[in-house]
């Protein structure tokens, strides 16, 4: 970095293989219109949900094309629905375990696990470190840096209601993607903006993603923006 060249600090954006990439897209599409800086992690296991849920295959060589289609579509999977600019993305494969968000001496300003699925929830639970996407929410508990967890999964068994506990005990925010209808949706997109806004809440992030609880009754016809 050259004198009075300003430090890229990213947020790091780690894709499980649990379903729900429609949350990961608008978690991803709201962080780049706020401005934020973005390292992407893509699980193996969730590059098999994306597949199945979207019909795009996430390739490495080719992550910006794939993440470009994947960004375009709405939740209900029509194509072109969002205009996005990947300039400020950078990539890393789930396999490279040398890669910046690694090391604790790689900046950044903490991380998002959306969704997160149970194995994933146990293996940062338990400091297993078995990919990327997991040695880089390790580096975000031992920094003190902000770690938001997104579970997706229902029912939860005791095993994984224990791992969460452990994941608030060192300081993460469990968030599970539960989307709330006081704000009006009126559209699957609605829905799943919801719970990307509620991640975003709990990392800090600015956005407009859905209609705030303002203490009255009876707001709830209308979404937010639409």
């Amino acid at each position: 970095m050259n004198a009075g060249e300003k430090q890229r600090t990213p947020w790091i954006v780690g894709v499980s293989g649990a379903s729900g990439t429609p949350y990961a897209a608008a978690v991803l599409r709201a962080l780049l219109e706020a401005g934020e800086s973005v390292d992407l992690v893509v699980s193996r296991a969730s590059r098999l949900t994306l597949l199945d849920e979207t019909g795009i295959s996430f390739r490495d060589g080719h992550w910006q094309d794939d993440l470009r289609e994947w960004l375009s579509r709405g939740a209900d999977g029509k194509p072109d629905r969002f205009q996005v600019d990947l300039a400020g993305v950078r990539h890393w494969s789930a396999g490279d375990l040398a890669a910046g968000p690694s090391s604790g001496s790689y900046p950044s300003k903490g991380m998002l696990i959306v969704p997160a699925s149970t194995a994933c929830v146990a293996g940062v639970a338990l400091g297993l470190s078995k990919d990327l996407l997991q040695r880089a929410a390790s580096v975000t508990l031992k920094e003190r840096r902000r770690l938001v967890v997104a579970v997706r999964e229902t029912p939860l068994g005791g095993q994984t209601l224990r791992h969460l506990v452990a994941l608030d005990d060192a300081g993460a925010s469990v968030v599970p993607a539960s989307p709330g209808f006081y704000a009006g949706a009126t559209h699957i997109q609605d829905l799943v903006d919801f719970v990307a806004g509620r991640v975003l809440d709990a990392a800090g992030v600015e956005h407009g993603l859905y209609r705030r609880w303002k203490g009255g009754l009876g707001g709830g016809g209308t979404a937010a923006g639409r």
